[in-house]
């Protein structure tokens, strides 16, 4: 496997992941899920930092001590949220060090408002944005009244928390609903009872994107994992979450996911996707949302799911969400491009703290 090179002034990289820093016994480099991503950042000096939300002033000082840290740490898990966490890693950025994701970056384009900001640059399908309770009350039922199957996602969340496939049901005043959630079933409720379970989503500023339903989810996701502003590889899997039951099978009957693919950034049947997505989409919401392609996350993955096709029969791909914080499992071939763009952008943030500082 290709390292990083070696350089005379080695950068200094934290690799953070949760945990608790004060255990007496530690999940070591060679025993974690991100061993190999250590080993291509060996000659960078990579260093693994856990994090609580307990120790962030500590922390805080450790990382202000390294060149750079890449951060492993989904935005929701066990009730928390990523509150502390960005306020330390914002204070680590402006002291000179390089972050990724960056935490205003995950803001612009690692939420599900990104579905609707960019749904006019040509990977996006019918989508809106409510920003309220009283909106989601007054403006869905009026969709769904239309004969629509739409798919509903809260602010902030992964593994299909808050995702939710919602259509008109034939008895008035009721919907059939389901949750992504894995091993949640397809069910028939009242239009107030799902509105209710949608409250929570909006507490604290939060809201929800609603995009028609893509009847070729059968074919599976297209997962596009980049380094910065380049595929680096893919992902291929039969993401059942939503799918339908057999006709006349029970709704429990849904098939399961099956295994995602990885596959490297030349595989012949996506490179109409890659080509696109880099020449096209990706400089349209960099331009859209203000990033600079230095500051694009180092590893982050682009999730397309098949629309219908063009009338020439050619593919079309519609963007379903973005991840930029905590992505892992990613393709071998990501690995090297990953390392040598992380020591690219501590070396420049080193250089440019220590202008600062003359």
């Amino acid at each position: 496997m290709d390292r990083a090179p070696t350089t005379e002034a080695r950068c200094r990289i934290g690799v953070l992941w949760p945990g608790d820093p004060r255990a007496v016994v530690q999940i070591t480099p060679e025993g974690c899920r991100l061993h190999r991503l250590f080993d291509a950042l060996r000659d960078a000096g990579a260093a693994p930092v856990v994090y609580a939300d307990e120790v962030a002033d500590e922390i805080r000082d450790r990382l202000r001590a390294l060149d750079g840290v890449l951060v492993w740490v989904n935005p929701i898990e066990n009730g928390r949220d990523r509150t502390k966490l960005d306020g330390m890693l914002r204070d680590v950025a402006a002291a000179g060090v390089s972050v990724s994701a960056h935490p205003d970056v995950i803001l612009k384009m690692g939420t599900k408002e990104v579905l609707y900001t960019t749904r006019d640059i040509g990977w996006g399908c019918d989508t809106r944005l409510y920003t309220s309770m009283d909106e989601l009350r007054r403006e869905l039922p009026a969709q769904l009244a239309r004969g629509q199957v739409r798919v509903l996602k809260q602010y902030r969340g992964n593994g299909g928390n808050g995702v939710w496939k919602v259509r008109a049901s034939s008895s008035p005043g009721r919907l059939i609903v389901r949750h992504a959630l894995r091993g949640s079933v397809e069910e028939e409720v009242a239009v107030d009872d799902f509105l209710d379970r949608c409250a929570p989503y909006f507490a604290s500023g939060g809201r929800m994107v609603d995009q028609t339903y893509q009847e070729r989810l059968t074919d599976g996701m297209i997962r596009c994992y980049l380094v910065h502003d380049r595929v680096a590889g893919f992902g291929h899997q039969a993401i059942n979450a939503l799918y339908p039951a057999p006709p006349g099978a029970p709704a429990c009957d849904a098939p399961q996911p099956g295994p995602r693919l990885y596959f490297p950034q030349t595989k012949p049947e996506f490179q109409s996707l890659k080509h696109r997505l880099e020449s096209e989409w990706l400089p349209a919401m960099q331009r859209l949302l203000d990033i600079d392609t230095a500051a694009l996350p180092v590893i982050w993955d682009a999730d397309f799911l098949l629309g219908a096709r063009t009338p020439a029969g050619d593919d079309a791909y519609v963007l379903c969400e973005i991840n930029v914080s905590s992505v892992f499992p990613f393709p071998d071939e990501a690995l090297a491009p990953l390392a040598e763009a992380a020591v690219r952008g501590a070396r420049r943030d080193r250089s440019e703290r220590r202008r600062s500082c003359q």
